[in-house]
């Protein structure tokens, strides 16, 4: 747990910057709010680190990349901050992204400490090069799964869309759904428009529909027709992909987006890191931060006790994942190796189903634990 720096420890900062790379969206069509989010939660962090001294004395630099949600420019990125003598990344979003990035560093020997990213094949083969903070997939999505048959939901329909992240999340509720009398309708948004996917509903008498699309589009257009739509009238929309926590869901749609389940990785109470570490993310972003800003934090908390116990040099860092026990803001930190995920996982971050409280749209109402 990061504390406030006596003078004497203030002034120990000296020498060349421990640098470390981070990969956020910060430009279209990447996610551009979550981007900001996480960035300033890994930059309160690397103040405080500085503010208590940095890393054995000397000052922790974040080096800044743009991935824009874009594989290619995140694997360019990684080989940037490879050569400008990075002793690790963090952070990504977008899952795709981060596994890009994941291969790129373990190809390299570089440690990733991925923030955000849940996909559970970050990298095709087991590797001491990556950690991750996030819930694999497959735990949340199951937990979300969990959610939907406990309200009564059995016949669900998922408007998607062609990527290898919604491909998995519709394999995980299927597999998960299909042994417990559940069936899953996939309706392609490459050839219906928002206003055919009220139809299919209807057609087939689905009590559910989850976004399994981007944002804002077309998952806000799909939300504003089915509301629209009185033979919808007591359909849940569902969102497990999270699109709902930021403050952009709520501007573009209004009432529209309320009551819209969600996966948010947040424990019921936070513990008193977590209350002032939400005072200072809430001043800095000017809204309430989502759990992507603690993600962000929690990451660089851990990165820091990693380089101050091992030194900077980077194997050092990927041999020490299965020692790490850090406080973080959501709870104590350790990293196991996890059955079918090849990267050391923190198993499990808090996990929540949540949604927008119609009586008061800037709460989220807490629907189911994981």
């Amino acid at each position: 747990m990061i504390t406030s720096p006596s003078p004497s420890e203030a002034k120990r900062i000296d020498g060349p910057s421990v640098r470390i790379g981070a990969l956020v969206p910060l430009s279209r069509p990447g996610w551009v709010e979550a981007g900001q989010h996480l960035l300033a939660g890994l930059d309160l962090a690397v103040r405080e680190v500085n503010d208590t001294g940095g890393i054995l004395g000397r000052p922790l630099e974040l080096m800044v990349r743009d991935t824009a949600a874009d594989p290619q420019k995140a694997i360019a990125a990684v080989d940037e901050l490879a050569g400008l003598g990075v002793v690790a990344l963090v952070g990504e979003y977008h899952s795709v992204v981060a596994r890009a990035a994941a291969a790129r560093a373990d190809a390299l020997g570089l440690p990733f400490l991925c923030s955000s990213a849940v996909l559970d094949t970050l990298t095709e083969q087991p590797t001491d090069w990556v950690a991750r903070l996030a819930p694999a997939q497959s735990h949340g999505w199951q937990i979300y799964a969990d959610f939907l048959l406990g309200a009564g939901h059995r016949r669900i329909a998922v408007a998607t869309q062609p990527s290898v992240y919604w491909a998995s999340g519709t394999r995980i509720l299927r597999d998960y759904l299909t042994p417990r009398g559940g069936t899953i309708l996939e309706l392609d948004m490459r050839a219906l428009a928002p206003t055919a996917v009220c139809d299919e509903v209807v057609k087939h008498r689905a009590t559910a529909l989850l976004l399994l699309v981007g944002h804002p589009e077309p998952a806000v257009s799909i939300v504003k027709s089915v509301r629209r739509d009185p033979r919808l009238a007591e359909i849940l929309i569902g969102a497990p992909a999270g699109q709902p926590e930021f403050a952009e869901w709520a501007t573009l749609l209004g009432d529209d987006g309320i009551s819209i389940p969600f996966l948010r990785y947040m424990p019921e109470q936070l513990n008193s890191l977590g209350v002032r570490v939400e005072a200072s993310l809430r001043e800095r972003l000017a809204e309430a931060p989502s759990f992507v800003a603690f993600e962000g934090y929690d990451t660089l908390t851990v990165l820091a006790d990693v380089l101050r116990s091992n030194g900077v040099d980077r194997t050092r860092s990927a041999e020490s994942w299965s020692r790490v026990a850090v406080e973080g803001t959501r709870g104590k930190i350790q990293f196991t190796r996890t059955p079918g995920i090849n990267v050391w996982q923190w198993a499990w971050p808090p996990v929540q189903v949540v949604d927008r409280d119609p009586n008061e749209p800037d709460r989220f109402r807490i629907l189911h634990i994981g």
